[in-house]
């Protein structure tokens, strides 16, 4: 089959590999869409995954072709999405109930061959039956929409609560869609690229602003939840700013590692400002499915891109240049 390759530190490939073969818990999906994430460039500048080379893709849907010899929950022309979360269930962190915390945690495209490839291997635990009504491709956006349900749990938003999403790509409007379910009085969006932006209106957003500044006089109070989905050290300083008393902040972003912010400690303690963060997927897969199915986001939208598999590289410079919203391989096309 054909895969795409991250071989080393900034340098990606298109090469024939070995077909995968499952093992008896296991399920060969032959792949509609697989999505690229930020996750994906760090993984390509040598965070994250930790061993090179791998083959990327951790958000994926497809058919299924073939099922290993204990498989009893799936047969062959199910219809799925993977959650690519790989858990020990047996470490201090699993065992507390926080998976996605756990001490030997991997992930399908992370740490084990992904779905930027014709074929893909999952667990049949970690499938999810797509229904009809959905597009295959378009499935792939379950696992982002799942962090983002993940990003909803940790904040334990209120009714009435007033939002600001630093970013709007896919993770910023997806969060913008749940806050709106979620019975937000506001969302605004803060974001420098004027097409995405655009995109923010067109969904709907309360405003959409390239700096808090400008809208900062309507809110007196500032902000009650304040989301940064962009990674980049100036929004995050300038998001701990707007974080009204008794608000919080969510650090949902995936930033570099050597990203650093500085904080208040005595505003932190004084107005009792939370500061949350949100990893990956936590129990939130199937409810993710669910309000996709339900029409939750738009597919046509939020997927702004489709390349062929031979075109992963020009994909991912594009992602990379920030251009378009969700950019999806489509490698059996």
């Amino acid at each position: 089959m054909k895969a795409a390759i991250i071989t080393g530190v900034g340098a990606i490939s298109v090469e024939t590999v070995d077909d995968p073969k499952p093992q008896a818990r296991q399920v060969v999906i032959e792949v509609a869409g697989a999505g690229i994430c930020g996750t994906d460039l760090h993984i390509l500048e040598g965070e994250f995954a930790p061993t090179l080379p791998i083959i990327p893709g951790h958000e994926f849907s497809g058919t299924v072709v073939e099922v290993g010899s204990e498989v009893s929950e799936l047969v062959v022309g199910d219809r799925v999405a993977v959650d690519p979360s790989l858990y020990c269930y047996e470490c201090y962190q699993c065992r507390r109930g926080r998976n996605n915390m756990c001490e030997r945690w991997a992930a399908i495209g992370v740490s084990v061959a992904g779905g930027a490839a014709q074929y893909a291997l999952a667990p049949v635990a970690n499938c999810w039956k797509v229904p009809d009504s959905l597009e295959l491709s378009d499935a792939s956006l379950v696992e982002p929409l799942s962090c983002a349900v993940r990003g909803f749990d940790v904040l334990r938003p209120n009714l009435g609560d007033t939002y600001l999403i630093y970013g709007s790509g896919t993770m910023g409007l997806m969060m913008m869609e749940l806050a709106k379910r979620a019975g937000a009085a506001s969302v605004s969006m803060v974001d420098l690229n004027p097409d995405r932006l655009d995109t923010a209106r067109l969904l709907g957003c309360t405003e959409a602003v390239t700096s808090a500044e400008e809208i900062v006089g309507s809110y007196p109070h500032l902000w009650d939840i304040v989301i940064d989905c962009t990674g980049v050290e100036a929004a995050i300083a300038d998001g701990l700013n707007r974080v009204g008393k008794g608000g919080t902040f969510q650090q949902f972003g995936v930033t570099a590692y050597s990203a650093r912010a500085t904080i208040e400690p005595y505003k932190i303690y004084n107005q009792e400002i939370r500061i949350v963060g949100s990893m990956a997927v936590l129990r939130s897969f199937e409810r993710a499915g669910d309000l996709l199915a339900i029409g939750a986001l738009k597919p046509e939208v939020m997927i702004s891109d489709r390349f062929s598999l031979d075109d992963y590289p020009k994909a991912i410079e594009q992602f990379k240049a920030g251009v378009g919203r969700k950019i999806q391989i489509t490698p059996n096309r």
